[in-house]
């Protein structure tokens, strides 16, 4: 009999009366009058023809579905076109235009360069993923409605291991199109889901597509296993998530590896059954003492159904009055001789719905049952983030099934059983939110612990999961109760409310579609495949501030060979290759260039791509790059934008067209190599004006001088200090120490993170700076997303853009660095690298994109796999810390293993930016530090205490007028 697990007599849970089965008509009959076993659908796997659809239409017949040199048969071919006639019905409710055929003329592509999303599976199930996909990646978003479009080869080097390859498939583009492809190469798939099934027909032919796979996969046969066992899934979620789930007994026949032993759990007692016969006394005992126990709490029906993969989608259950004890046990006893290992009978609580409003209040009508359906997704750092809730409501005593009941949203479904106050709402739907992604948490918990051919494949992933709630009353207090575990099923449930109403409006910018959380991810791990391996030259290792590269490395699998003028930098232990080579110099770039070619050919090092995020290592990046063929932005682009006087005198005249042109955005300035040339430039520069270094960075010696007099001290003063790279390292000093003179324009400050390939925009973030402590410009505080209207926004990102384009910058990850003035937007510099300090971790953070694999992407050459348009997960508002103010609290209240503990329990962001507390009159920030938020004010607010706690607040550093512009 093996081991039983105690059920404690305390726990209550009261589940509404629900079937979340997607069963047929015969869900409750009699045990025998009917065959249990029905087929789910066109991808249950059954041998047979597809079911007549309702796909009245006039859609053209004579598309092109047969794929060169795969033959299907009869059988086969009629799923084929079963799948493309219900694509055309879905296109066509949701109100977008036909498929059209353009396979007669294949599409060529870039093999091996580009994301290839692929999706085999039913168009119903899918269609908001494959929409949304194709918003985010035009044309990159694949439907194939037949294995036959796919095939498998070995991957060379990999053993055991295959690459997907798409010959034919229906691809999305935005606004809803899409078009019948051959694609001659075959496009090698970077990411792929398959909608999984039982037995010989085409969920097994998926199945086998997936496994093994070197590309990504969102799922497996042996995942899916896992997750569709009600028993093991109910027992995870209570034990690792504590997500509540139905008081349970279930008999297991030879029961999993994973649901042996373990610590008991509560409202779940598992009976281990050795075999099927001569169980009736043990049966009836259990089940006695599980219908007397208290875990049934007030329910007053129990239901008794099969558990485990075989019976996914297509068994009968039957529910029964608690007090029939011996009905109870018949079915259980009749249900034991159809299992085999592995599976179990479960006998589960099932109670009223719970009743809205609460008791005293008058009926609104009939009696309703309430399921909650709730897609989870997993983002960056594999953290579990809610996408979307969907409701049905109907009778209690009629069960609620997927497809046979109209979705709704949350609100609209409670306030139809007579809850309509929106704090009560939120409050279901906060408690939704959490066991949804304590759910997700779970299911990645176990997998993380399962090895590579129990997962289905090394790239084996579940990336989404549908989670079934019924809603009751437990203690007056309205709870989810965990049902089961899915995913298309709740995935298709979305889709179908969103196409509600998709003919009739579009979404607003506030909505966001179920599968965009997905379709990122899609993106992401597409991208972290094509770069894996990739052999990548950096020049120059930077300081601390980007310790994080080396982690990033490791994680995406890149080879990088480091570049270094440093021989003892701590880099050199992390590369492939180090060369010990002085860049300093920037006046031989081009010399160096040569020679760091030919040390490069002489290694024999095969290169992708070279790139560099350091500022004084730019102009010689590209001079390299040059050298050695490699892509990149001509090296009189980074010239022009590297040296500031430069960059704004050339923009002042691009007068266009088009238009607006970027010379609206330049701002007057003036070079300044001696001390003559300030006495010109104090008449041809408006005062008050700034004075900075013509290759500084980092705000090091930019000073707001009121007149001629602070003009000339100034200059002097910087001559005298800052003469060359040995009196402050890294702030481009090895490019001279000229000077130049521009307007002080008013307004707010703001930076600009782009990503540009091919002269094309893929993405922009704009954060907001607070006001700095004059008359230095040293950053003070920022804030994330921005908080300005997206109009201000929209003119920011494109000026941002037009004078990247206007200095011939066409590829790469640039920070621009504007100020949005009365008349618009205007700019401070461009800085052809991407964004320092904080902005790469708090990006990566909020939206899920990394700068740094968008960068080495670009200099392999490939178009980075990023969303069109990518939307924040909550906000961040941070404020430097200066050694000059915080040197004491750094040392005590506020010090660098304190700030490291708080960070490591989620309580701030903590960016270290140097590691040595040295004051010095030309500082930068020692480090920053983030709070984040829901909203603005949140973030904000969180900010201003932490700060007052930790001593970073003060009369001579005033935290909260730094933060005023946020909000």
């Amino acid at each position: 009999m093996g081991s039983l697990l105690a059920l404690p007599q305390t726990h209550h849970f009261c589940p509404s009366q629900l079937s979340l089965d997607p069963l047929g008509p015969d869900w409750d009959c009699p045990l025998g009058t009917k065959d249990l076993e029905e087929e789910e659908g066109p991808w249950g796997g059954g041998s047979g023809l597809p079911p007549p659809g309702c796909f009245p239409g006039c859609w053209r017949q004579d598309v092109g579905l047969d794929c060169k040199g795969s033959l299907e048969g009869a059988e086969a071919r009629a799923w084929t076109v079963h799948g493309y006639s219900l694509l055309q019905s879905c296109l066509r409710q949701a109100g977008l235009p036909e498929t059209q055929d353009r396979s007669q003329a294949p599409r060529t592509g870039c093999p091996g360069a580009e994301v290839t999303l692929c999706i085999l599976g039913s168009p119903s199930t899918f269609l908001s993923v494959l929409l949304e996909g194709g918003v985010q990646s035009p044309g990159n978003m694949l439907l194939c409605l037949s294995p036959a479009w796919l095939t498998k080869v070995p991957a060379p080097g990999q053993p055991g291991e295959a690459v997907l390859l798409v010959s034919k498939a229906v691809s999305f583009h935005p606004g809803g199109l899409t078009f019948l492809d051959d694609f001659v190469p075959p496009r090698r798939v970077t990411y792929f889901l398959a909608g999984l099934g039982l037995g010989p027909g085409r969920g097994r032919e998926a199945a086998e597509l997936a496994r093994d796979l070197t590309c990504p996969t969102g799922a497996s046969a042996e995942l899916a296993r896992l997750l569709e066992d009600r028993l093991l899934t109910r027992r995870l979620l209570a034990q690792q998530g504590g997500v509540a789930v139905p008081a349970t007994l279930a008999f297991t026949y030879k029961p999993p590896a994973l649901l042996r032993g373990g610590e008991a759990t509560p409202g779940l007692r598992l009976v281990e059954l050795s075999g099927k016969e001569g169980q009736e006394t043990l049966v009836k005992e259990e089940v006695g003492a599980f219908l007397h126990s208290g875990a049934l709490g007030d329910a007053l029906q129990v239901a008794v159904k099969l558990s485990g993969w075989r019976w996914r989608g297509r068994q009968a259950l039957r529910v029964h009055p608690r007090g029939e004890l011996g009905a109870v046990a018949d079915t259980v006893l009749a249900l034991l001789e159809k299992l085999e290992e592995e599976e179990s009978v479960l006998v589960e609580a099932v109670c009223p719905p719970a009743r809205l409003p609460f008791p005293g209040s008058p009926p609104p009508g009939p009696q309703l049952a309430v399921r909650i359906c709730a897609v989870v997704c997993r983002t960056q750092g594999d953290r579990p983030l809610l996408s979307k809730v969907v409701c049905s409501v109907g009778r209690e005593d009629r069960p609620l099934r997927h497809q046979s009941s109209l979705p709704q949203t949350l609100e609209v479904a409670l306030a139809r059983c007579g809850l309509g106050e929106p704090g009560q709402v939120a409050v279901v739907r906060q408690h939704v939110k959490a066991g949804a992604e304590a759910a997700l948490a779970a299911v990645l918990a176990l997998e993380a612990g399962l090895s590579a051919e129990q997962r289905g494949g090394r790239q084996a992933r579940t990336d989404f999961l549908g989670v079934d709630f019924a809603l009751t009353v437990q203690g007056r207090a309205l709870t989810p109760v965990a049902l089961e575990l899915n995913s298309g099923l709740c995935l298709e449930a979305c889709g179908a409310l969103e196409g509600l109403w998709a003919a009739q409006r579009p979404r607003s910018g506030a909505e966001e579609a179920a599968a965009a959380p997905l379709v990122e991810t899609m993106l992401r791990r597409s991208a972290h495949y094509l770069m894996e391996g990739k052999q990548l030259l950096l020049i120059g290792a930077g300081g601390v501030s980007k310790k994080f590269v080396w982690e990033a490395a490791r994680h995406y699998g890149l080879k990088l060979h480091l570049v270094e003028s440093d021989p003892n930098h701590f880099a050199s232990q992390l590369v492939q290759t180090f060369i010990h080579f002085d860049v300093t110099e920037h006046r031989r770039d081009e010399e160096n260039a040569r020679s760091l070619a030919e040390l490069v050919r002489a290694r024999g090092l095969q290169l992708d791509g070279c790139f560099s995020y350091w500022d004084d290592c730019l102009v010689l990046t590209a001079l390299l790059c040059q050298e050695l063929g490699l892509p990149c932005s001509p090296p009189a682009a980074m010239r022009l934008a590297k040296q500031k006087s430069c960059t704004q005198l050339h923009l002042l005249r691009c007068h266009g067209p088009p238009w607006p042109a970027p010379s609206l955005h330049a701002v007057p300035c003036c070079p300044l190599e001696r001390e003559a040339d300030v006495e010109r430039a104090v008449h041809q520069v408006p005062l008050p004006g700034v004075m900075k270094l013509e290759f500084g960075a980092g705000a090091v010696g930019v000073r707001l001088v009121e007149d001629a007099p602070q003009c000339h001290e100034h200059f002097s003063r910087i001559a005298r200090d800052l003469q060359g790279e040995a009196d402050h390292p890294g702030i481009g000093l090895g490019w001279g120490n000229a000077m130049l003179l521009m307007e002080f324009v008013e307004g707010t400050e703001h930076d600009v993170d782009l990503v540009l390939f091919g002269g094309r925009l893929l993405a922009a973030f704009v954060s907001d700076n607070g006001p700095t402590r004059l008359p230095g410009f040293t950053e003070t505080a920022a804030c994330m997303p921005t908080g300005l209207a997206p109009e201000q926004e929209a003119q920011l990102v494109q000026a941002a853009f037009r004078c990247c384009l206007g200095c011939g910058l066409l590829d790469g990850v640039f920070n621009v660095e504007l100020k949005l003035t009365q008349a618009g937007p205007k700019l401070i510099e461009i800085n052809p690298r991407m964004g320092g300090f904080y902005l790469r971790d708090w990006i990566l953070e909020l939206y899920g994109v990394d700068l740094l694999l968008a960068a080495a992407m670009v200099a392999c050459g490939l178009r980075p796999a990023l969303p069109t348009h990518p939307r924040a997960r909550g906000h961040l508002v941070g404020v430097m810390c200066l050694v000059s103010q915080h040197q004491q609290v750094l040392s005590s209240t506020a010090s660098r293993e304190t700030l490291q503990a708080l960070h490591d329990q989620g309580l701030l962001r903590l960016n270290l930016l140097e590691d040595i507390l040295v004051p010095g009159e030309y500082e930068e920030p020692y480090c920053n530090v983030a709070c984040a938020g829901e909203s603005p004010a949140e973030a904000r607010l969180r900010l201003l205490g932490l700060c007052q706690g930790l001593g970073i607040d003060g009369p001579h550093y005033p935290v909260a007028h730094f933060l005023s512009h946020f909000k």
